[in-house]
């Protein structure tokens, strides 16, 4: 399988469209030679292109800027881990702030501690997450 690159899938989703180089060049506004060069991986276009272009062939804005700049692709990626890792700890901090939420649910010093180590699975985004987990595990371990 042939890796991914922004001129194949520019190349494919114009083809997918019946376009031809000439008339992709002219709904964006710039020359065929350009749209070639694009498709060859000769050029990388400019951010106000790249929209353009994501808006004419159809194709995810972000997954053609990642083709297009993929030393992009860490400070994307870093910055949206931290933010859900970020978005994990509120969640947490929240359910352990909602005494009443843990007193309603019987929730034990033991479970919370249980729950505090569920990030490390994946991502919880909010408190009541972490008690539908907790109320799974509940149920399993009684079966």
């Amino acid at each position: 399988m042939s890796e991914e690159t922004f001129g194949k899938v520019l190349k494919q989703a114009r083809q997918s469209l019946g376009l031809s180089q000439q008339t992709l060049a002219r709904k964006l506004g710039v020359r065929a030679s350009h749209v070639g060069y694009l498709e060859q991986g000769r050029r990388r276009p400019s951010l106000r292109l790249l929209k353009s272009l994501a808006d004419t062939l159809g194709v995810d804005k972000e997954r053609l800027f990642l083709l297009s700049h993929p030393e992009a692709k860490d400070l994307i990626e870093d910055g949206a881990r931290k933010r859900r890792d970020a978005r994990t700890r509120n969640a947490f901090q929240e359910l352990v702030a909602d005494k009443a939420a843990l007193v309603r649910n019987r929730v034990t010093s033991n479970e919370l501690k249980v729950l505090s180590h569920i990030t490390l699975l994946g991502s919880v985004l909010e408190p009541r997450d972490y008690l539908f987990i907790l109320n799974s595990i509940r149920q399993a371990v009684k079966e």
